[in-house]
């Protein structure tokens, strides 16, 4: 099982890749579960042909949290689970998932990546800071998916509470802050720059504004709602901004 690893994981990438209405990313979790399936097809050939079939059965979730799932039934598979419980496990997952990489990066990390690297064009800091948010984020995504699948295959059948004390729900709401932050430092120190034609001042202002945005997003984590916080951060920036000779 573990020798498939690597290759489920990079057909992970792709899950995607035959999305249907029927079934949604159901094919593409058993593309990716087929390595993983091998050895059961030499110990047990009744099982794997069985298990092929429940892996590309309906699903649907966020493609970054897949490998939680798809580790968690192979896993279940190997443990000789029976059919029906692995069915209800592959259906009771599919919504924490898809909720949890929905509040962790399309709310979260994607707003915060993209209002970071829009504020640093605007201020004339150059390409170099878009290149390394891309880069970060691309590593927070790879490490992400790799963690999943891990987690999948380590717990099974007991991948729901390994999940619902792991790292993601608790970073889940501080993602929203960030993005919050982002999109409040982006339109008036931005602004700000492009108005007055310097960035020493609106540099200054962006870099203390980051790191109390930052602090504060830590001390608060789910206690505040992105919006609100986006809006508490938009207009102190607001002020800074245009407070400064």
């Amino acid at each position: 099982m573990t020798n498939g690893r690597g290759r489920a994981f990079l057909r992970l990438l792709a899950v995607q890749g035959a999305w249907n209405y029927e079934r949604l990313t159901g094919i593409g979790l058993g593309y990716a579960a087929e390595p993983l399936l091998r050895d059961l097809e030499t110990a047990d050939p009744a099982r794997h042909a069985e298990a092929s079939v429940r892996s590309a059965e309906y699903f649907n979730s966020h493609p970054y949290l897949a490998g939680v799932a798809l580790g968690a039934l192979v896993r279940a598979e190997y443990d000789h689970v029976d059919g029906a419980q692995i069915a209800r496990l592959r259906t009771a997952l599919t919504s924490p998932l898809g909720a949890l990489g929905d509040q962790l990066f399309w709310d979260g990390v994607v707003p915060a990546t993209m209002g970071l690297a829009g504020a640093a064009v605007a201020l004339g800091l150059g390409a170099w800071p878009v290149v390394v948010l891309v880069a970060l984020y691309a590593a927070l995504r790879l490490a992400t998916g790799w963690w999943a699948l891990r987690l999948g295959l380590a717990c099974g059948m007991r991948v729901a509470p390994a999940l619902g004390t792991s790292w993601v729900p608790r970073w889940a709401p501080r993602a929203g802050l960030l993005a919050g932050l982002a999109g409040g430092l982006l339109l008036p120190v931005a602004g700000r720059a492009l108005l007055a034609g310097g960035e020493g001042p609106a540099l200054g202002v962006a870099g203390g504004i980051l790191a109390g945005g930052l602090a504060a997003a830590w001390a608060l984590g789910p206690r505040v709602t992105a919006v609100r916080y986006g809006l508490l951060v938009l207009g102190v920036a607001l002020l800074l901004a245009w407070g400064l000779p």
